[in-house]
């Protein structure tokens, strides 16, 4: 397989904006028009905490228009609390876009499920979408109502918002993928981001459903450019994503590791074998 094409560079970013979406729950907007041209659907960044004294963290990148693009996340830990920090006027570095996004193709009922901060990842695609004529119906699940961030810009782009909490108060009471199993408009294509049982789940369902499913893997990079595999998946030898190596004379399997990073995050949920 031929390498994926990356367009990704360093980009030394002016902040821009700031929000605290929920206690704990950060969208920081920068100043990057090259990465807004160049940002694909599902695409994500690494981001270097401004003292240099902790890894980079990698974060999905939420919106791209204009001059600016934003990355939405929980400050949850040394990285997080630095990024959370900035304010207007300050700047970071950031490497992007990374990885592989999602593939809209011409599917004109499309449902998109996110799992808590798995809604950083998915505002792209949606307006992707929606740009070719699709119809968007977002199933959107969260701990609690208060964690339910910015649902109302999906539905002023024009998405149809099913909600979901795991305490009940608001939307449905229990998982979002049981959500979803309960609608009567089957769509002809699923994208999802969250937590790995959700990821789990909306595969299980949408080949019950017999619906093609992109899944974007939540996953810990260590380098975020494909070099180290520490964030490697088992899929299909014979699928588009599967790496050139090790060559497949020296393995009669017919599953390899994928890194996340790399070959993903995006992956065609039938030919994951995890």
């Amino acid at each position: 397989m031929a390498g994926i094409a990356t367009s990704a560079s360093i980009h030394h970013a002016r902040i821009l904006d700031r929000q605290e979406l929920a206690p704990g729950v950060v969208l920081l907007g920068f100043e990057a028009p090259e990465l807004v041209r160049s940002v694909q659907p599902g695409q994500f960044l690494m981001a270097i905490p401004p003292s240099g004294e902790v890894a980079s963290t990698a974060l999905g990148i939420y919106e791209a228009a204009g001059n600016r693009a934003s990355v939405m996340f929980f400050v949850v830990g040394g990285r997080t609390r630095e990024l959370a920090a900035l304010r207007e006027g300050d700047f970071i570095d950031v490497a992007a876009p990374l990885g592989r996004g999602f593939t809209i193709g011409d599917a004109r009922n499309v449902a998109i499920v996110a799992g808590g901060v798995g809604i950083a990842s998915v505002l792209l695609p949606a307006q992707a979408a929606l740009r070719r004529g699709a119809r968007v119906r977002l199933y959107y699940g969260a701990r609690t109502k208060a964690l339910l961030v910015d649902r109302e810009r999906f539905a002023s782009e024009g998405c149809t918002v099913c909600v979901a909490t795991d305490d009940g108060s608001d939307g449905y009471a229990g998982y979002v993928t049981e959500l979803l199993a309960q609608t009567n408009d089957v769509p002809d294509l699923i994208l999802a981001c969250g937590p790995t049982p959700m990821l789990r789940g909306v595969a299980n369902l949408a080949a019950e459903l017999g619906v093609p499913a992109q899944l974007s893997l939540e996953e810990t990079f260590g380098c975020g450019v494909g070099g180290c595999w520490g964030c490697t998946v088992p899929i299909l030898r014979s699928s588009e994503q599967a790496p050139g190596f090790p060559p497949a004379e020296q393995n009669g399997s017919d599953v390899v590791n994928a890194r996340v990073c790399k070959e993903g995050p995006v992956f065609w949920a039938h030919e994951l074998r995890w």
